[in-house]
């Protein structure tokens, strides 16, 4: 999903955006069932959920798509058909999220295996690492000014160790190895998919809902949604539509089952 997606940016032409990195996309969200053999999917309708602050950025991506009348991705042939528009949430300075895709805490080096580091989420290397990358990915964006960014030192992630805990003693995976492609270099990375808490400013809550949290998050880890957030009427119809088109139903964001996350490890 990395790839075509770059490949869509790309074939768009607006260079401004070749190297954009402030999206997060989700995987593709269905009625699904591993086997042996991969990832089967047993819906008509998938889901992919985009974000980021930058309107232009996503009309100009989602324009691309709707010009993709076919997509093929693996062995699934999919027709891009609606999109709708999630109603922005309020957010705390304290907020409890669930990971619609992984968290990765490490960035590798080439030819590196430390990126596949378990790292136990109820200790501080584990909040800490999330600090370090959220602050310097807010830096680099140049939306906020010096003295914002010194008042941001307050960061801390709580994880639902009770859930944890529960997917150990039922012998289930939160924390998985996972490939990334950069520059055309193949890494593995270990993803971690759990609830938690973010206690944080407004201004980081709202930069890691929108743009994800952790590294890789324009390859599509570290997307958020808020946990036990009502999806009743949270979505409302947005630009772009197939001609003729008449949606099944109102999408979501939607969480992961231990299922949908894959093969591999702890």
């Amino acid at each position: 999903m990395a790839q075509f997606l770059k490949g869509l940016i790309v074939k768009g032409g607006k260079e401004e955006f070749f190297n954009y990195n402030y999206f997060n996309f989700s995987g593709l969200k269905g009625q699904t069932k591993v086997s042996r053999s991969g990832l089967h999917y047993y819906s008509s309708l998938v889901t992919l959920v985009l974000s980021s602050p930058n309107e232009k950025f996503m009309d100009y991506l989602l324009e691309q798509v709707f010009e993709t009348p076919k997509v093929e991705l693996g062995n699934l042939i999919l027709s891009p058909e609606y999109t709708e528009q999630e109603i922005e949430p309020a957010l705390e300075t304290s907020n409890k999220f669930v990971c619609i895709s992984p968290l990765v805490l490490l960035t590798p080096a080439f030819n590196d295996e430390s990126g596949k580091r378990f790292i136990n989420p109820d200790t501080d290397e584990f909040s800490d690492l999330l600090y370090e990358s959220t602050l310097t990915r807010m830096e680099r964006s140049g939306w906020y000014t010096p003295e914002q960014m010194e008042s941001f030192y307050k960061f801390q992630v709580v994880p639902d160790m009770n859930y944890v805990n529960k997917l150990r003693e039922q012998q289930k995976k939160f924390a998985r190895i996972y490939s990334v492609y950069d520059m055309d270099v193949k890494y593995e990375v270990r993803g971690y998919t759990l609830p938690f808490t973010l206690y944080a400013a407004k201004e980081v809550q709202d930069f890691v809902f929108k743009c994800g949290l952790g590294a890789f998050t324009h390859k599509g880890f570290g997307m958020l949604d808020l946990a036990n957030h009502a999806p009743n009427q949270r979505t409302e119809p947005y630009k772009f539509k197939r001609e003729g088109f008449v949606p099944y139903k109102s999408s979501e964001r939607q969480k992961p089952t231990e299922l949908e996350e894959g093969p591999d490890d702890m």
